[in-house]
């Protein structure tokens, strides 16, 4: 839907300190629980998956509203807002509303960060780094999920229920991912808890299913007088 210096590991868009492959990891592994075999998890899990894999799978594009916590060392930066709007595959654009005028953009082959405090544009592909392949994978929907997490487990929390999973890798950037699903299997909440210890945490709301979503809108335009910068993005 990162980031976060998340060490070299994760480095693209950086939310104060986040790097922007962090932000794709994380969205990515939010919109592509889709993909979860129903095998993987227990029994009892298998018809609630079913219902987000039905939700998410089906859709081809989608639109929420996102508010973006970073911990480290558990000191909590200041959160990030505004609105995401995915469309598959590979295209993302995510519109802060705070920082205001701040924009995240995947074309499907590259990346664009823009800030505008410092008028500048970061530019890198959007498959230029091995640690991106698994999420990328998730999110164009490429990736086999069971080869890459275990020890899924599900919990009620009110009418909701969590959902978690751990990573079979120590090579991939993230350790665990839970995810609060609403009964409507619709993803509220995701936390992204990496290797090194820092947490990312996304809450969502008002999620459109299949908007209209025009394709110029993962068209980047360079603003007027902003300095492009081309290669890993870093903040």
């Amino acid at each position: 839907m990162k980031s976060v210096t998340y060490n070299k590991n994760m480095g693209l868009h950086t939310v104060r300190g986040v790097s922007v492959k962090h932000v794709v990891t994380r969205i990515a592994l939010w919109v592509s629980l889709a993909a979860v075999p129903l095998s993987a998890a227990n029994a009892d899990s298998k018809p609630f998956l079913k219902g987000i894999e039905q939700r998410y799978n089906h859709a081809q594009t989608l639109q929420v509203e996102f508010n973006e916590t970073y911990t480290v060392q558990g000191r909590a930066r200041k959160s990030e807002t505004g609105i995401l709007t995915l469309r598959k595959p590979g295209r993302m654009r995510w519109d802060y509303s705070a920082p205001p005028g701040k924009l995240f953009l995947s074309d499907g082959k590259d990346v664009y960060l823009y800030t505008p405090d410092n008028h500048r544009v970061e530019k890198e592909a959007l498959k230029a780094s091995e640690d991106m392949r698994a999420p990328l994978a998730f999110l164009l929907g490429k990736l086999d999920f069971s080869k890459e997490f275990r020890d899924f487990d599900m919990q009620p929390e009110g009418a909701n229920r969590v959902v978690t999973a751990r990573a079979k890798s120590d090579k991939l950037p993230y350790e665990k991912i839970e995810m609060l699903v609403t009964p409507e299997y619709e993803i509220r909440r995701l936390v992204v808890n990496s290797q090194d210890g820092s947490i990312l945490t996304f809450l969502f709301d008002h999620e459109k299913v299949n908007p209209a979503v025009n394709d110029t809108q993962f068209k980047f335009q360079l603003p007027a007088g902003a300095q492009l910068v081309s290669g890993e993005v870093t903040q």
